[in-house]
């Protein structure tokens, strides 16, 4: 099932507007959810939509709430989200951090005490947009086994990384296991087995069978210790910079995981001239990644492709929504 952007739009902001949120965070909450399923992000779309209402109903996510400043060291600021939407608390720090950097040439600020920001692609965009790279990642409740361990000790902490380019952002978006388990229930949903092996199953076999790889919570880390590894840093730089939580303090319950900590970073070219360059240079680089000769059969692709052109195909044809999700959003009062 397929519906326009605008409707899907109006369908999330007229739920935000029920629940009081304010007029203008409710527009841009609503665009956020609505931009990721856009960009093929359904997981972290329209289809996580109904858990964050559920997470407003019961107290987890304060609707009002917006971030305080705590302390500044010059680039470097620490703020408060004070358990505010995820989504709009992570807008607000890129934003920040972008202003930073026009000032200082880098702007960094370490969020504690927010939600989940849902697809954390979209601060990476968002900095692009704004012609300045970016670099941002979040801790989570542990829900990745770390290298050795049979249970859930660290957290599957997404990384991502932007550069802006006139002929297309170059975007990477990544979780620290294989797949995300936002990208396990997506293939659930639809009935598809993993392309690859991204887990185990509860008999500790690896496995393509994304329900078995959420019943064990033992998803395969990236790079297997590697991703292990990068996982406990984020995790560890996030806490450290913001004051706030580590995982091992976050609730293991997807319903209560609050208190977050994150990072937003950006870097502005000290003038227009080098920009330029710069801009140009991230052309070279993926038109010599895209270069003959290639795999029989295979295309190259780069961080950010297969959005823009998801994005172009879903604004044409409409939004695929999962049927019983939407009509349930369309039911929510």
């Amino acid at each position: 099932m397929r519906i326009p952007y605008s409707e899907l739009f109006a369908g999330l902001l007229r739920v935000l507007l029920k629940l009081g949120f304010e007029e203008q965070r409710a527009r841009l909450s609503a665009r956020l959810f609505a931009d990721a399923s856009r960009d093929g992000v359904y997981s972290h779309g329209l289809n996580r939509f109904p858990q964050f209402v559920r997470m407003i109903q019961t107290g987890v996510i304060a609707v009002d709430a917006e971030p305080d400043l705590v302390a500044s060291w010059g680039s470097l600021e620490r703020w408060d989200g004070r358990s505010g939407p995820g989504n709009l608390n992570a807008y607000r720090s890129m934003d920040r951090a972008i202003a930073l950097s026009r000032e200082r040439g880098i702007g960094c600020v370490a969020l504690a005490n927010t939600n989940h920001w849902m697809r954390g692609g979209s601060y990476g965009w968002q900095a692009a947009d704004a012609g300045v790279i970016g670099i941002c990642w979040t801790n989570t409740m542990a829900n990745l086994p770390p290298w050795g361990a049979s249970d859930p000790r660290v957290g599957n902490n997404p990384l991502i990384i932007a550069v802006p380019r006139a002929k297309g952002h170059v975007v990477l978006d990544m979780a620290m296991s294989q797949f995300s388990y936002g990208a396990l229930a997506s293939y659930r949903m639809r009935g598809e087995q993993l392309p690859v092996e991204g887990g185990f199953d509860p008999r500790g076999q690896l496995t393509r069978d994304p329900a078995a790889i959420e019943a064990s919570q033992r998803a395969l880390p990236i790079g297997y210790w590697k991703g292990s590894g990068l996982a406990l840093m984020l995790d560890m730089v996030a806490a450290l910079l913001s004051g706030g939580r580590a995982t091992h303090q976050v609730p293991a319950d997807t319903e209560r995981e609050t208190k977050l900590s994150q990072v937003f970073i950006a870097f502005d070219p000290p003038s227009v001239d080098q920009f330029a360059t710069s801009v140009s240079l991230a052309d070279q680089i993926v038109e010599h990644l895209q270069a003959p000769p290639l795999a029989a059969g295979e295309e190259v692709r780069y961080p950010g492709k297969r959005v823009l052109e998801t994005r172009k195909e879903n604004l044409a044809n409409g939004i695929p929504v999962d049927p019983s999700i939407w009509r349930a959003v369309q039911a929510l009062h």
